[in-house]
């Protein structure tokens, strides 16, 4: 009996090592797997995110090469509908012929460069207005701000809201006027723009406009939650304002770069 139960202990201890060895071997195996599931996922999520980029690339090229002809034709048609500026206006022209040939094609440029393109762009447009009209232009940059002269602003993103304004203005209105106003003050950009609408619903007009779309598939691509775009239509008043977080876009850039 004494035998038997000694051999049924044995028989004990080697199962429960064996039960042990077991679930530790099968642990290990999973706990394996897992890793490498999990390392796949990483690369695949990595994947994805490589493809949507490269796919919001093709996407912003194939805006831009709609926008760049379209832009060029009505600064061609501001320049030549007021023969007796032409110096003054080749001279602007100049800088924006510049900026769209060699700056626009960069992924990101200065708040400064696009500032700069941005006024230049309003001068050229103010040719083809009445010197009684009622024009508004006020600038509020901080030129000493952190990201005054960093790479974290699409080019071109003024354009859109600046040839609107000036677009679907009632020029014959008495009451009819263009507002514009940019600021950089804590490494936020504000735009705001208003202009005396013609009779049409310049708002729905908008919305379905090309320029329009483009200009909110750029900011949702480029600026995802970094940015906030605003459109509103009260007595005849078009109203657009933008606001970009540069400095919260920047370190986003640096960090995940």
């Amino acid at each position: 009996m004494e035998g038997n139960y000694y051999m049924i202990h044995d028989y004990l201890i080697f199962i429960g090592v064996f039960a042990i060895f077991f679930f530790l071997t099968t642990s290990i195996y999973l706990f394996s797997q897992h890793q490498k599931l999990k390392q796949q996922n990483f690369k695949l999520s990595e994947t994805n995110k490589i493809i949507e980029q490269r796919l919001n690339e093709v996407r912003l090229e194939h805006i831009g090469t709609k926008l760049n002809p379209h832009l060029f034709k009505n600064i061609l048609n501001s320049v030549q509908s007021h023969a007796y500026q032409t110096y003054m206006s080749l001279d602007k022209l100049a800088n924006v012929l510049d900026y769209i040939l060699y700056e626009s094609n960069n992924k990101y440029v200065s708040p400064k460069e696009e500032l700069n393109f941005a006024l230049s762009l309003i001068d050229i447009n103010k040719i083809k207005i009445n010197p009684l009209f009622d024009f508004r232009i006020k600038s509020r940059i901080n030129k000493s701000d952190s990201v005054y002269e960093e790479k974290v602003f699409a080019p071109l993103i003024s354009v859109d809201l600046i040839e609107n304004a000036f677009k679907h203005t009632d020029f014959l209105a008495q009451d009819s006027f263009i507002s514009i106003y940019l600021e950089l003050e804590n490494s936020i950009f504000t735009m705001k723009v208003s202009n005396k609408a013609s009779l049409k619903n310049i708002l729905e007009k908008e919305k379905s406009g090309f320029g329009s779309q483009s200009l909110d598939q750029r900011l949702k691509m480029i600026y995802s939650t970094f940015y906030q775009l605003e459109k509103s239509s009260k007595n005849g008043i078009f109203t657009a304002e933008l606001k970009i977080n540069l400095g919260e876009f920047y370190d986003k850039m640096r960090y995940s770069g």
